[in-house]
């Protein structure tokens, strides 16, 4: 998919009073996700139900921070983080996320994901830390032109 770099400067504000939930198969196909995840990613919700998550994956986002999630998940440990995602109409949304395996019977059966907003000041750090990771891994670098 080709994107207008300007398109990727609009931001979705994640309401201070709302959760953001999804659950997804093993392979990380959406199985369940709430109103307010489709509704800040500008999705409908048979437009998410079957998709891989990663349709919402910001290219802002490093490639070792999905890493460390995954490592994290068969760890049988719950991962914690900041996670810039991907609107549907190529804006953006910062989040808080919490993602951990379900268990039945002690077989892992599903993943689930909660996500909360974040204020201004930890979108500037995590976006100054994501580029850096992206730039010292030689990967997805960004650059905007001034005239």
């Amino acid at each position: 998919m080709e994107y207008n770099e300007s398109e990727f400067l609009i931001e979705t504000l994640v309401p201070q009073d709302e959760l953001i939930i999804s659950r997804t198969d093993l392979k990380g196909n959406i199985t369940y996700a709430n109103d307010t995840f489709a509704q800040i990613s500008g999705y409908k919700m048979g437009e998410l139900i079957g998709k891989p998550h990663n349709v919402v994956r910001h290219p802002d986002m490093p490639k070792c921070v999905f890493k460390e999630i995954w490592d994290t998940l068969q760890e049988k440990k719950q991962w914690k983080g900041i996670v810039k995602n991907l609107r549907k109409d190529t804006g953006y949304y910062w989040v808080h996320a919490t993602i951990s395996g379900v268990y039945k019977d002690n077989e892992l059966v599903e993943y689930k994901s909660i996500r909360t907003p974040i204020t201004y000041e930890e979108k500037l750090k995590y976006q100054k830390l994501y580029d850096e990771h992206r730039n010292r891994d030689k990967e997805n670098i960004r650059s905007i032109i001034y005239n």
